[in-house]
């Protein structure tokens, strides 16, 4: 008797439907067909022991399975479920009649139980656009799949219920998410504030502009000055993920089965804030069985490199085409995918090895030449994408000992807010360009072009402190941000100036 199930395979943050035609007739052999994986290979031993625990036999007969289109490969334990529901249809164990109008995924364990699986919600958005009537997943994934709206979301925890539930005995019930109001309960809180940070204030303003023009931003200070403690509250100031914001970014998380149990949709912006001796692979994405990096992980948040010069070169460098092109393509001999990469850079460093060069009060230990040697670790083009440059000085103790003034986080959100809407307006008839930071030269020269005074302190600064070439763009796009905080449609001296401020490691004997 032939039966077909249908599940789904993962392919970059998308997923395409996979057909297991199960084929049963005289004889006593097993076939797997379709370029499985070893992990697909070995479901036999998992479904045989699940059957026996529910109380099911293993057919006793010839079987062969294809698990359609057979020349895309098929990765993971996820397919179990199908598998398992294929067989028993096949061999007449249960009724056949329900299985078409369902997808289903899922892993068994030995004792017939079903455990979560990756790219839960990409699997139900793809159900979703084949018209299936509902989704069967592990009751782990089905807050995250029924966030899928007009799709029946069936969660099971394990086995039995689903065949009782294909039978028509019941045991299933779709599960509900109001996306809406799980968004919406979601973006207004958020753990940390700007209220926590005690003096710093020429820090905060540049991470203002950052975050309001979307601006990669590089912290140079000495140990223990708050570059961390600052770097982690950006995410705070930035504007609420947009509902298509969130659904794409829990896809990523998804796939890469990195969300929360019992999280429907990830509400706050990312945050990641990788280990410097990451792998150029981790970062990026790929692998064998291909994953995202973390910068997908990062893609409409903050991606925050700390310690920046300690990061392998080969690292660094892979970054440099993703903070252009906001996506990685990753290409191998058998695959390529795309996945999205959209995210604001932060790194923090120390000036030296030592950590003390143009301290205040300590004194740097480091031998001429070490600290241009310790900044030379970042390459110019790298350095050459981070817009804002800015140092950090500590606190001295009678800030430390004040009490709490600081401005909060939803005050600041509320001006970043209101400079971003003005970009939106102003980019909406431009592709692919919805901040300040994403300008090109042709935006620059239409919407960047600062009065005559600006224009000769921009002149003066390049020639006075030496800034490189490449500097000037980025003083350009701050400039612009700077104007949209103060909703000026004109950029005047004082914006080009305070502009010109960010540029540190640009300047001409700054590492001695």
């Amino acid at each position: 008797m032939l039966v077909k199930t249908f599940g789904a395979a993962v392919t970059g943050i998308d997923a395409i439907p996979v057909t297991i035609e199960v084929d049963i007739s005289r004889g006593i052999r097993f076939f797997l067909v379709g370029l499985p994986d070893n992990a697909v290979k070995e479901s036999q031993q998992r479904i045989e022991s699940a059957f026996r625990a529910c109380n099911y036999e293993w057919p006793g007969q010839r079987i062969v399975i294809n698990m359609a289109p057979a020349d895309t490969r098929k990765e993971g334990s996820a397919y179990d479920l199908p598998l398992a529901i294929g067989i028993l249809a096949g061999s007449g164990q249960i009724e056949a009649d329900k299985i078409g109008g369902y997808m289903m995924m899922g892993e068994l364990s030995l004792d017939g139980s079903l455990k979560p699986i990756k790219g839960a919600l990409p699997i139900a958005v793809k159900a979703h656009k084949e018209n299936f009537k509902g989704l069967i997943v592990p009751k782990a994934n089905a807050r995250e799949a029924a966030v899928v709206e007009g799709l029946e979301v069936y969660g099971a925890n394990g086995i039995a219920e689903v065949i009782d539930f294909l039978n028509g005995k019941g045991g299933l019930e779709p599960t509900v998410v109001d996306t809406e109001a799980e968004f919406l309960k979601g973006i207004a809180t958020c753990d940390i504030d700007f209220s926590d940070v005690k003096g710093q204030e020429s820090v905060k303003r540049a991470l203002e502009i950052a975050a309001a023009g979307g601006h990669n931003l590089i912290m140079i200070g000495p140990p223990g000055s708050g570059k961390s403690m600052l770097a982690k509250r950006l995410a705070s100031i930035l504007p609420p993920l947009e509902l298509n914001e969130a659904l794409e970014t829990t896809k990523i998380h998804s796939v890469a089965g990195k969300i929360p149990g019992e999280t429907a949709l990830l509400t706050q912006r990312p945050f990641r804030s990788p280990h410097h001796t990451i792998s150029d692979v981790a970062l990026v994405g790929g692998g064998t069985f291909p994953q995202p990096g973390e910068i997908s992980l990062a893609h409409n948040g903050v991606l925050f490199l700390d310690e920046l010069p300690e990061f392998k070169r080969t690292v660094l460098e892979v970054m440099r085409q993703p903070l252009e092109d906001r996506q990685i393509s990753i290409s191998r001999a058998r695959f390529a995918i795309d996945y999205p990469a959209s995210f604001m850079l932060v790194a923090s460093m120390n000036p030296c090895p030592c950590g003390y060069y143009n301290h205040p009060e300590k004194r740097c230990v480091c031998s001429p030449g070490v600290v241009q040697k310790y900044l030379s670790r970042i390459s110019g083009p790298l350095l050459d994408r981070i817009d804002i440059h800015i140092e950090v000085v500590p606190v001295p103790f009678n800030k430390l000992a004040e009490a709490p003034t600081s401005e909060k986080s939803s005050h600041v959100r509320e001006r970043v807010m209101k400079a971003r809407k003005l970009q939106q307006v102003r980019y909406q008839k431009q592709t692919g360009v919805h901040c300040n930071a994403q300008m090109n030269s042709r935006l620059l020269r239409t919407f960047a072009t600062p009065d005559a005074t600006g224009q000769q302190i921009l002149k003066n600064a390049m020639e006075k402190l030496d800034l490189s070439a490449r500097a000037y763009d980025r003083i350009l796009k701050v400039s612009r941000t700077i104007a949209d905080l103060e909703e000026s449609e004109t950029i005047q001296a004082h914006h080009v100036a305070e502009a010109v401020q960010y540029r540190s490691l640009d300047r001409s004997g700054w590492a001695g």
